[in-house]
C-alpha cells in the first residue's frame, strides 16, 4: 500500500540499469508512489541493460542522453515535458563512471585523460543537468533534484581511486547551484551519500565486498539497502523535505557517526 505522496509529480530518472540499480529502484517506488517520469542513460548504457523492461513496467518512456552533453540534456528535458504534459518536479542524476577504476590503473599511475573523464561523467555533469533545466526553465517551483554521493568525497578508501574527487565535486555543486536555484526558483538540490550497495558498478570496484563487510560492522542500523535508497529518494521527492536543500544527506545506517563497534572490536581481536 502506497501514500500516493509524488501524485501530479513529474521528472526525469538517470541511470537506471538493471533491477539491482538505486536508479531502478527509485523508478519503481516512484511509479507506486503516483509520479510520472522519463528514463534517460547514455546511449551504450541502454544498449547493456534492461531499461526498456522498466519502462514498460513503469507505462513511461526511454529518452537517451549522454549527460556530459548539454545538446542531449536539452532534447531530453524538451521531450520530457512534451512526453510528461508540464514542467518538472523532480530529478535523480544517478550517474558515475571511472574509467581507472574500470582498467584498474593505480592511483598513483592514473590516466589524466581518464581521469578527466571521470570528473565530466561523474561530477561535473551534475552541473550540466542543473544549468540546462535552468535554461530551459524546465522545473517547478519547489521541485527537488538529487544526486547519488558516497563518503569517499570526505574520507580515503583504497581503490576507488579518481572517482573520490569526482563526488567530491558533485557534492560542490550542489551547495552552489542549490544557493543559485533556491534563490531562483525555490528548487532544492541535495546529494544522497549511500552505503556501499550491490549494484552492478558497485560491485565493479575492487575489493567491494570488503568494503561492504567493513560498513555493515561499522553501522549500527547495518548497510542501507537500494531499496532504502529509493525510499529516502521518495521522501526527498516529496513535498514533506520541501525545506531542505544544500545538503549532503548521509543514508549509511550510522556509519559516517561511528568510530568503531563492537562488531569489529570481536572481528580484531586476536
Amino acid at each position: 500500500m502506497t501514500n500516493q505522496l509524488l501524485k501530479g509529480k513529474r521528472g526525469i530518472i538517470f541511470g537506471a540499469l538493471d533491477e539491482n540499480s538505486i536508479a531502478w529502484k527509485t523508478a519503481e517506488r516512484v511509479f507506486e508512489e503516483g509520479g510520472k517520469f522519463t528514463l534517460s542513460n547514455a546511449p551504450i548504457a541502454l544498449r547493456m541493460g534492461k531499461i526498456n523492461d522498466l519502462a514498460a513496467k513503469c507505462k513511461t518512456e526511454v529518452i537517451p542522453a549522454d549527460a556530459t552533453s548539454e545538446q542531449d540534456l536539452t532534447n531530453l528535458y524538451t521531450k520530457s515535458m512534451e512526453v510528461l504534459g508540464g514542467k518538472l518536479d523532480f530529478v535523480l542524476h544517478s550517474i558515475g563512471m571511472s574509467p581507472n577504476v574500470r582498467k584498474d590503473k593505480g592511483y598513483g599511475d592514473l590516466n589524466y585523460d581518464w581521469f578527466q573523464k571521470t570528473l565530466d561523467i561523474s561530477g561535473l555533469s551534475f552541473h550540466k543537468v542543473l544549468q540546462t533545466a535552468e535554461k530551459l526553465d524546465a522545473m517547478n517551483e519547489w521541485g527537488s533534484i538529487l544526486a547519488l554521493s558516497y563518503i569517499a568525497a570526505q574520507r580515503t578508501f583504497p581503490d576507488y581511486s579518481d572517482m573520490a574527487q569526482a563526488k567530491a565535486l558533485l557534492e560542490s555543486i550542489a551547495r552552489s547551484y542549490g544557493y543559485r536555484y533556491g534563490k531562483l526558483k525555490k528548487v532544492r538540490v541535495n546529494t544522497i551519500s549511500q552505503s556501499p550497495t550491490k549494484t552492478t558498478a558497485g560491485a565493479g570496484i575492487t575489493g567491494f565486498d570488503v568494503f561492504y563487510d567493513y560498513a555493515q560492522m561499522m553501522s549500527p542500523l547495518g548497510n542501507a539497502t537500494a531499496e532504502d535508497c529509493a525510499n529516502y529518494i521518495i521522501l526527498m521527492f516529496s513535498d514533506y523535505s520541501r525545506m531542505v536543500t544544500m545538503q549532503n544527506l548521509m543514508h549509511d545506517g550510522g556509519f559516517s557517526s561511528t568510530g568503531i563497534t563492537e562488531d569489529l572490536i570481536g572481528r580484531l581481536t586476536k
